[in-house]
Parts: structure tokens; C-alpha cells; sequence
């Protein structure tokens, strides 16, 4: 993928989809707990068949296919696109400029270098947003101002309401907002890689066994399973 030349070669610009950075959530999460804002889920259902076909695909937006496998139809006939199909170069591109569309309407503007984390105010309340292809991450401290943003979101893009986030790019989210504390953790991806890995293996589990360190005997009383050429490596925590 490269930036297109004076000779019109090149596809950067017809087929590049920005994500957020982890830090950039890490930090919609800090905001957030600092805050003590709300934070949803809202997850988008079939995403790049919502997009719209972007100018430049193919001949001037015009896209053309041969019917499906298993459809017994005139091989002289071909169909014309009127959304993007997944595994099209451009499809992650048109979905993303639809959803940028769309939000911009709500007055949404892009923070930073982040083309995929935006912030609104609305009645004098900030709201923070950022987008993962379909996955969105909304916060903001007003329930009712959080809600209706929401509900448009919602209204322009077929999807679905997932309430108080707690899972979110392979992490476990877990928010307490009478404490004004957030925890992330991947335990449940570590213990999938395990799974993977290393069939027939007790997860998490307590092995028996001391060390000595400068004369001094301690007991393992917390481990971390680490991945390394197969092995788990066992530290501990005196």
C-alpha cells in the first residue's frame, strides 16, 4: 500500500482505514475515570455493507460483479454493487468515511492525529468517542446526554446497544465509578493463548514449589504464566 504518484499508481488513499492507537483508548479510559463518565459500547452490525461506495472504486464508483456461487444465472449478466462487500480493498475505507459522515453531523470533530477518536460537546456536556471498524467506545458524564447520543447513533447506522462497556479490544473492562476506578486486564486472552498452546495445561494453577533468594527461603505466592517456546515460565512474588 503507498501514497498515489503523479503516474496514478498507488492505493493509500482508496483503501487505508484508521484505527485508534491502545493508547488512545487507554486514554479515553483515563479521561473517563478522572471524569466520572459513563462509558457504553455500541456495536455496528454488518458494518461495510453500510459504507457507500467511494468515487475512485473502480471505474468512477461503478463496481460490477459476476452473480454468487451457487446461483444458477445468465453468465452474460453481471451485477452492480450499490455497497461495499467485505474483501474489497476499499471497503474498510467507505465504511469509515460513511461513519466520519455521520458523526460529523452530530458536530463531532477528530482529536488530535487520531482520524478514529472524536469529541462533541452537547449542552454544555463533553462527549468522547472512539471507533474500532464497528466497535464504538462513547463516554461522557450526563446519562441522559449519553443516551440520546446514542439513540441518533443508532438511528443512522443499523446496530446494536450493548450498555456499560465491559469488554473492549481484547480487554476486559471493569469500570467503578463510586470508587473512580478503571481496570483493564486480558485474562481471558492470556488464558486462550493457553488454551491454544498448550492443550491439557491447568490454567492459572498454584504450583508447589520455593525458591531461594540470598539465603532467604520465599514461598510463590502469585504466579505469571509467560508464553516461551512452549514453555510457561513461572515468576514469582515474594
Amino acid at each position: 500500500m503507498r501514497r498515489k504518484c503523479e503516474d496514478g499508481v498507488g492505493d493509500y488513499d482508496d483503501a487505508f482505514s484508521p484505527v485508534p492507537a491502545a493508547s488512545g483508548f487507554r486514554t479515553i479510559f483515563s479521561l473517563a475515570t478522572h471524569q466520572n463518565m459513563f462509558t457504553d459500547h455500541v456495536d455496528i452490525s454488518q458494518a461495510f455493507v453500510q459504507g457507500e461506495l467511494l468515487p475512485g472504486d473502480v471505474h468512477i464508483g461503478k463496481v460490477n460483479i459476476s452473480s454468487p456461487p451457487g446461483y444458477d444465472e445468465d453468465p452474460l449478466y453481471v451485477y452492480r454493487l450499490l455497497k461495499p462487500l467485505y474483501g474489497m480493498p476499499s471497503a474498510a475505507r467507505a465504511w469509515h468515511t460513511t461513519m466520519s459522515a455521520v458523526l460529523a453531523k452530530e458536530g463531532c470533530a477528530t482529536v488530535g492525529f487520531e482520524k478514529s477518536m472524536w469529541s462533541v460537546t452537547i449542552d454544555d456536556i463533553r462527549i468522547l468517542v472512539g471507533a474500532h471498524v464497528d466497535d464504538f467506545v462513547i463516554a461522557c458524564a450526563n446519562r441522559q446526554v449519553l443516551d440520546g447520543f446514542c439513540a441518533r447513533l443508532l438511528d443512522a447506522l443499523d446496530g446494536t446497544y450493548e450498555g456499560a462497556l465491559q469488554h473492549y479490544f481484547g480487554c476486559e473492562v471493569t469500570c467503578n465509578m463510586d470508587k473512580g476506578t478503571t481496570y483493564l486486564s486480558q485474562t481471558h486472552y492470556a488464558e486462550e493463548i493457553l488454551r491454544t498452546y498448550i492443550s491439557g495445561m491447568p490454567l492459572l494453577a498454584l504450583y508447589p514449589c520455593s525458591l531461594t533468594r540470598a539465603s532467604t527461603k520465599t514461598t510463590v505466592t502469585k504466579i505469571l504464566p509467560l508464553i516461551s517456546n512452549d514453555v510457561i515460565v513461572v515468576l514469582s512474588a515474594a
